[in-house]
């Protein structure tokens, strides 16, 4: 029974590709129809817990997809079992390499649902380039808009993988920051205080350090910024010392692992990406169950939970198949089989 280990690396880049989008999204479907995404069967003995019963999906055959980072496959594999439990059979087509590619297996139907984020549908998608700053107003948005594309988003959870930019225990506790704004005020007291470990994509960004510096009036110099790749910007920025603050995002399990305080975006800069479920239309007007069983797992999603299970994976190196069902038998949204 195969079980795909996880890819080491966070969401891919928000890029706003309108122009782009329509060539990528042939490109991918070419891909799709050649065959080139594989899947496998899910083969859990997984039964009904608190979603499932009755098994309103007996019979039905579903596929479920995700990007390639960890967080997405392990969203996908939640899918999948609780699929699995409400009597589906289920084919694995997770960690498909690239936002697009995943989109696309969705809206042609060669995957029947995701787990997507809000800010990417409306920003990557949809080519709009101003997020809009209520969370529940830009799903709305993207749920509207997305209709006429064949794709229907259910409700979203509360994690909200966006960016943020953190600091170790120590920094935190001699500068006593806890909000962007309080970094804007050391910056502003103490300028080489503020130094910034960052991805070179995110201080090029507009929805980045450009945007963000911006937003809370921050002269921050150019040499304060250290650009180094994602994996060392959270070592670096645990140690403290070449910088004080890193860029990180806000659901990524190394957060807690290494012990770093994000700060709050207390004026709300950083756009929105929450969770929800991104279904093929066709196939949600097939099986409408799915929406049903899928709203209490999807409310049960936050960033803590999020983290958690990401450093199953990225800390413990674990599976991310096992880490999602067994956090859905601890919630008890499924049972073992047997009997």
């Amino acid at each position: 029974m195969r079980r795909r280990r996880a890819a080491g690396r966070r969401k891919p880049a928000r890029i706003p590709a309108a122009g782009l989008l329509p060539a990528a999204l042939a490109a991918a479907a070419l891909l799709g129809g050649c065959g080139l995404v594989s899947g496998s069967p899910m083969a859990d003995d997984v039964r009904p817990g608190t979603v499932g019963r009755g098994l309103p999906l007996k019979g039905a055959q579903l596929t479920v997809t995700s990007k390639e980072f960890t967080e997405n496959i392990i969203l996908g594999q939640i899918m999948g079992l609780v699929f699995e439990a409400a009597g589906a059979t289920v084919v694995d087509k997770t960690a498909i390499q690239g936002s697009i590619g995943a989109r696309e297996a969705v809206r042609s139907g060669t995957a029947d649902g995701m787990y997507e984020y809000t800010g990417t549908g409306w920003i990557t998608y949809l080519g709009h380039t101003r997020p809009i700053p209520d969370p529940g107003a830009q799903w709305a948005a993207v749920r509207d808009a997305d209709r006429r594309n064949g794709i229907a988003w259910l409700p979203q959870s509360r994690l909200n993988n966006t960016y943020a930019l953190a600091l170790n225990a120590a920094n935190a506790r001699k500068y006593r920051v806890r909000t962007l704004s309080d970094a804007a005020a050391l910056l502003r007291r103490d300028p080489g205080a503020v130094t910034v470990c960052a991805e070179s994509e995110f201080t090029t960004r507009n929805d980045g350090l450009p945007g963000m510096t911006k937003a809370y009036g921050m002269d921050l110099p150019a040499g304060n910024v250290r650009r180094m790749t994602g994996g060392v910007v959270y070592t670096e920025t645990a140690k403290g010392t070449s910088c004080t603050f890193g860029e990180v995002f806000t659901t990524d399990g190394r957060i807690a692992a290494m012990g770093l305080t994000v700060l709050k975006d207390d004026r709300h800069f950083f756009p929105n990406y929450n969770a929800a479920p991104e279904l093929n239309a066709a196939a949600l007007r097939a099986h409408p169950q799915i929406a049903r069983l899928l709203a209490p797992v999807t409310a049960a999603l936050d960033n803590t939970v999020a983290r958690t299970l990401n450093a199953e994976v990225d800390v413990a190196g674990r599976d991310p198949h096992q880490v999602a069902k067994e956090w859905l038998l601890k919630e008890g949204f499924v049972t073992e089989g047997g009997g």
